[in-house]
């Protein structure tokens, strides 16, 4: 069963990064469209670039819609973890797949040079959307008592990780949740 899916978000590249080594780290998701280059990974949406390098602002910019099977996920993911140690900062890529029974299920997957930056990047994201959700009902005091504790819980986590483990894990880990809402 295929599902249409679109994938949109803005990471920034080291100094230096050329095209070869952005199409390079990509590859499992190019290999998975069946396209040789990030140019001929068309949109499904004609008025969506697709997957655009601009090398002067270091950005590689992704706003592509297409039907994928039960693996996409898996590839995109690795092609991020690949693309990782390209990166200046940790982002977020937003997936949004748009389901036959008009359901609307909404995945981000983070991107970013270490482990790390992920992590960061994930509790600011946290944290901007509890504040967010927060703040129509209860007051700004209410709201950073619970982000306060948002950030204990980030904090206890990355320790237990890295007293489990030797290193995080790899970068691109995700974090799914569901929303009823067309995004384009």
């Amino acid at each position: 069963m295929r599902t249409e899916v679109h994938v949109h978000g803005t990471i920034n590249l080291c100094k230096g990064v050329s095209l070869p080594q952005v199409e390079n780290g990509l590859r499992k998701w190019l290999d998975y469209l069946d396209v040789e280059s990030i140019t001929e990974a068309r949109s499904l949406e004609p008025d969506e670039p697709g997957i655009v390098f601009d090398r002067p602002d270091r950005i590689l910019e992704i706003c592509w819609t297409g039907e994928v099977g039960r693996n996409f996920v898996n590839r995109l993911q690795d092609a991020l973890h690949e693309l990782g140690p390209l990166t200046e900062s940790a982002s977020q890529i937003e997936l949004t797949y748009y389901h036959e029974d008009g359901r609307d299920e909404h995945q981000f997957i983070f991107v970013g040079p270490s482990a790390e930056s992920i992590h960061m990047a994930q509790r600011q994201h946290m944290i901007e959307d509890v504040a967010s959700l927060l703040s129509r009902h209860f007051s700004q005091e209410d709201v950073v008592q619970v982000t306060d504790l948002v950030n204990v819980l980030f904090d206890r986590d990355l320790n237990k990780r890295k007293n489990i483990e030797p290193d995080l894990p790899p970068p691109g880990g995700s974090l799914l949740h569901f929303r009823k809402k067309h995004l384009h």
